[in-house]
């Protein structure tokens, strides 16, 4: 076959490579397409109707989670204890992990954490107490441990808490 030069491409020939472009899946058209008949809706029931969309954390008929976790006590009280899903995500970062990444007299912030690796998402960061440390830090963070907060004035270091 011969090799085509820039002058033999012309616009009205040009076409995508074969198997890049694929033709959507038409459901409902006939048996021998593998999609026929109820369309992948299966038989009847809500989620074959059009228009069906199910809850965030409907269970099919069975008890939801939220209603098998146990209640809060008291008077007045008769609801659910707060769910995972609701709960406010803190990353904790400990004494001894600052002490093996930062040298003396470094500041430590959330970004710096995640560039050492220490903090991976962008939730608060808490500094708890697990280890020694001997290093003079200056320790930004969302919250400290009693403790950590100790062991990091003890080591001649600063503690200072961040509002966001």
């Amino acid at each position: 076959m011969a090799r085509l030069g820039p002058e033999d491409v012309v616009l009205d020939a040009l076409r995508p490579k074969p198997g890049s472009r694929k033709a959507r899946k038409r459901v409902g058209r006939g048996a021998g397409s593998g999609m026929g008949k109820t369309s992948g809706r299966g038989h009847k029931g809500a989620g074959a109707r059009s228009g069906s969309k199910r809850k965030a954390g409907y269970e099919g008929g069975q008890n939801p989670i939220h209603m098998r976790m146990r209640k809060l006590r008291g008077p007045h009280r008769k609801m659910s204890m707060p769910f995972e899903r609701f709960r406010t995500h803190t990353q904790p970062v400990n004494v001894a992990d600052l002490e093996a990444r930062f040298d003396a007299g470094a500041e430590v912030t959330p970004e710096s954490l995640r560039v050492a690796g220490l903090a991976k998402r962008r939730h608060p960061v808490k500094v708890l107490g697990r280890g020694d440390i001997s290093k003079k830090l200056t320790v930004r963070a969302h919250a400290f441990s009693s403790s950590a907060k100790e062991k990091i004035e003890k080591a001649g270091g600063t503690c200072e808490l961040l509002d966001d």
